[in-house]
């Protein structure tokens, strides 16, 4: 029997129900760097498929990480992952909701709608004492996935630029306060600290308790809080990661008018002093 993906958000307890659907594919989004050997799991949800962020869904000589595929290799990468038009999809996280998000975001931008992060992760899903199995690499059948891109869901540098001019909506960036005050240096090696002119901060961190998204009501208020009439939200963060946990939030609460910057501070902090 097939199953549709009822909401941007599902729990553990409907996955748990759904997870032998025909149509039904499980793809753990997690990276592994950001876990650490220390806290590296073993065990997977049943028939999980890794979507591997860093490695295969990355342009891997692109000047900056975690830039998006163009569609076309998007669609022969998730064709070998087996997913298929008609695939239901619930990606998760070994962190609760984090690289989930982007995964979500990526698929979102690809056309495809019928997907869903596990609020929690794979920590709620052990919480609650659902089966776990070793991991394994799939090896299944190749999918008919066709991407079908939405520039409108990602901005680019030259995009951001003309964001800042023309200032018709609110950047917002993920990164903690002090990252984006300035107070603690950038993870990554050479890069300078700063804002991107305009900006916001929304730490994502704010938007998650326990490992899962707060309620709908809450994030909206935060949200609100910002106190922007502008009509569309720009979300940014260190390298396009994070960034999509403000999306993913914004889409849960009801927001529809949102895009990532997908090269992000790490971009910006290196091309923008260059330019200006």
């Amino acid at each position: 029997m097939n199953v549709q993906i009822p909401n941007t958000i599902v729990t553990s307890d409907w996955l748990y129900e759904h997870l032998y659907a025909t149509n039904l594919i499980v793809l753990n989004g997690t990276i592994p760097k950001v876990v650490g050997a220390s806290l590296a799991e073993t065990q997977q949800i049943p028939n999980a498929r890794f979507f591997d962020i860093k490695k295969v869904f990355s342009v891997m000589d692109a000047p900056f990480p975690n830039t998006m595929l163009d569609a076309a290799t998007f669609t022969q990468k998730a064709q070998q992952l087996g997913i298929n038009q008609e695939s239901s999809i619930v990606v998760y996280d070994e962190l609760g909701i984090y690289a989930s998000a982007r995964v979500w975001y990526m698929f979102k931008a690809m056309g495809f709608d019928n997907i869903a992060v596990l609020d929690g992760g794979f920590p709620v899903w052990k919480e609650k004492g659902f089966l776990c199995e070793e991991k394994v690499a799939f090896k299944g059948k190749k999918g008919n996935f066709e991407a079908k891109y939405r520039p409108k869901l990602f901005r680019n540098y030259d995009g951001m630029l003309q964001e800042i001019q023309n200032a018709s909506s609110l950047i917002v960036d993920a990164r903690s306060s002090a990252r984006f005050t300035g107070k603690v240096p950038e993870p990554r090696k050479g890069l300078r600290s700063g804002q991107i002119p305009t900006s916001k901060n929304l730490p994502y961190t704010e938007l998650v308790h326990n490992n899962q998204l707060k309620s709908k009501a809450e994030i909206k208020a935060i949200f609100e809080s910002l106190q922007t009439n502008e009509t569309e939200f720009v979300f940014s963060c260190g390298s396009g990661i994070t960034a999509c946990i403000l999306a993913l939030a914004a889409e849960y609460s009801g927001y529809t008018n949102y895009s990532v910057y997908d090269g992000s501070w790490t971009e910006w902090g290196t091309l923008y002093h260059k330019t200006t």
